[in-house]
């Protein structure tokens, strides 16, 4: 069965007609469209698809002309309908992705204000030489035998102090698993 012959029967519902162009014409169709997507799993899905466009609008097939530029048509075609596919997908994506990102900032600064208050609370709360030694170590970032010796006791009693602070905070967020990421910042929030 020659191209002709084969779009003739297509016409008339053959699908071993079909069968025949399209052994004839996919592998040629699916590299014409591996040059313009560079994914051959991309390139096979198109080509499949513009198959199944042949089929359903066979009735358009010209009898006297061979089906070959009219599939290449709808394969380009469906090709340029999937680029224009990805591109509202992907500017839907962004859109979405871009509204979440800003919900999120605006949650973690109201979050991260409620923390960085909550642990100026506590820190207020903590017996004078116990605060004393925690801002001296955490805003002024000195080391412990610094403190000891401006505060003219052992580093042993500073560390007594920094655990006193550090086990308060703690208890303070004993519900919050960030905590630790919060000591971090005291330095910075503090000053």
């Amino acid at each position: 069965m020659n191209e002709l012959e084969a779009t003739i029967a297509i016409k008339n519902g053959d699908k071993n007609a079909f069968k025949v162009l399209f052994d004839l014409y996919y592998d040629r169709l699916v590299a014409y469209m591996v040059t313009y997507t560079h994914d051959k799993m991309r390139s096979e899905d198109i080509v499949q698809q513009a198959f199944i466009d042949l089929w359903n609008a066979k009735e358009k097939l010209h009898e006297c002309k061979s089906p070959k530029n009219y599939l290449y048509t709808i394969t380009y075609n469906r090709f340029i309908d999937s680029i224009n596919t990805d591109k509202r997908r992907h500017k839907l994506l962004n859109v979405v992705y871009e509204k979440a990102l800003r919900d999120r900032i605006e949650e973690d600064s109201e979050s991260l204000e409620k923390r960085v208050e909550k642990m100026n609370q506590i820190i207020e709360t903590l017996p004078p030489k116990c605060r004393q030694t925690l801002e001296m170590n955490k805003i002024n970032g000195l080391k412990y035998y610094e403190i000891a010796e401006i505060m003219g006791v052992s580093i042993k009693t500073v560390e007594s102090q920094m655990s006193i602070a550090f086990k308060k905070i703690r208890k303070g967020f004993e519900k919050d698993n960030l905590y630790l990421f919060f000591l971090n910042l005291l330095k910075k929030e503090l000053s």
